[in-house]
């Protein structure tokens, strides 16, 4: 504890830091903390290659399938490898949050606070061909971000995402996965049906959209009858249903049947790189801090989001306390 006073941290930071029982030196040892990439499945055959492009070892994580470290100062995004959707930045508490859940083949997985999409991609990666995964964020361009990440992985043709918020989200998954080419004749006769996601929307969509979202009481949550569908994959469930049968309630009795298998309640970041997000603010301003991290009703507001999310959790898999 001598070293506390040789650290730029507020007081009020150490306070939080020490009830907590976390060791204030760990802000002073950033630049040896590796990085973290996870091989999507697939490219191991590459991985030799890769380890020539970055000019480095990677260390395979034995506890956590997939993932390598490497260096702080190894730069991914310029490598052919990240360009190409072989390897993604992934931090390993992220990847130990995914890992806890156990996923199987086959299971629906809900995630909730997606956003940026890391551990969404980890999840679609684990369940393969089978299965699905519902993505769901407060905010609109944070999810698009992953939708982005998405496409670059190729991993999206069992996921959804929806702009909503995750203490209200109550939709489940859709287990009857039809497939897109038998829904031709269904599509003709409906012309309220979902047919296949494009990122090419016609331009008066786009306008109607934008006037939406204009008019919305809340910037960061629009506030309409039904969350937002922003992406849906081909095998999703999406294609071929009417929104009426896409937003259909489930009573209680029928959640333990249809309900999701897992679901992943990431209400605040969990990263590696949360420490040397902390030490930014010796740039930006400890006062920036005070107002963004330790502020009380910000972390009142936080906790409640928590456990709002762990109730819903709760209900969603039918587990008893």
């Amino acid at each position: 504890m001598e070293e506390i006073s040789k650290l730029p941290l507020p007081e009020a930071f150490l306070d939080f830091l020490k009830e907590n029982g976390l060791d204030p030196s760990v802000y002073s040892a950033a630049d040896s903390t590796p990085r973290y990439i996870r091989l999507k499945t697939g490219n191991e055959a590459d991985l030799e290659e890769i380890e020539a492009e970055l000019k480095c070892k990677l260390e395979k994580v034995v506890w956590l399938s997939g993932f390598y470290s490497l260096p702080p100062d190894i730069k991914i995004a310029t490598s052919m490898a990240y360009k190409q959707g072989k390897i993604y930045g992934i931090d390993a508490a992220s990847g130990a949050a995914v890992s806890a859940l156990n996923i199987s083949a086959g299971d629906h997985v809900l995630d909730l606070c997606a956003a940026p999409g890391a551990k969404l991609c980890m999840i679609l990666d684990i369940i393969g061909d089978s299965g699905s995964v519902t993505g769901v964020d407060v905010a609109r361009h944070r999810l698009a971000a992953c939708r982005t990440l998405l496409q670059k992985y190729a991993l999206g043709d069992r996921c959804r995402l929806f702009v909503a918020d995750g203490t209200t989200f109550s939709l489940v998954p859709l287990r009857l996965h039809l497939d897109p080419g038998s829904c031709n004749s269904v599509l003709q006769e409906k012309d309220d049906t979902f047919r296949e996601w494009t990122s090419r929307i016609p331009w008066k969509e786009r306008k109607r959209a934008v006037k939406a979202r204009e008019n919305a009481a809340s910037k960061a949550i629009v506030r309409s009858e039904h969350p937002e569908l922003i992406f849906y994959g081909r095998r999703s469930g999406i294609v071929g249903l009417t929104k009426e049968e896409i937003y259909q309630s489930v009573c209680n009795s029928e959640v333990s049947s249809s309900g999701y298998d897992k679901v992943l309640v990431d209400a605040e970041c969990t990263h590696d790189g949360s420490i040397k997000h902390i030490q930014k603010f010796e740039n930006w301003g400890w006062t920036t801090l005070q107002r963004r991290v330790l502020d009380p009703e910000r972390t009142d507001s936080v906790t409640n989001l928590q456990l709002d999310c762990l109730k819903l959790l709760m209900i969603l898999l039918q587990t008893e306390y």
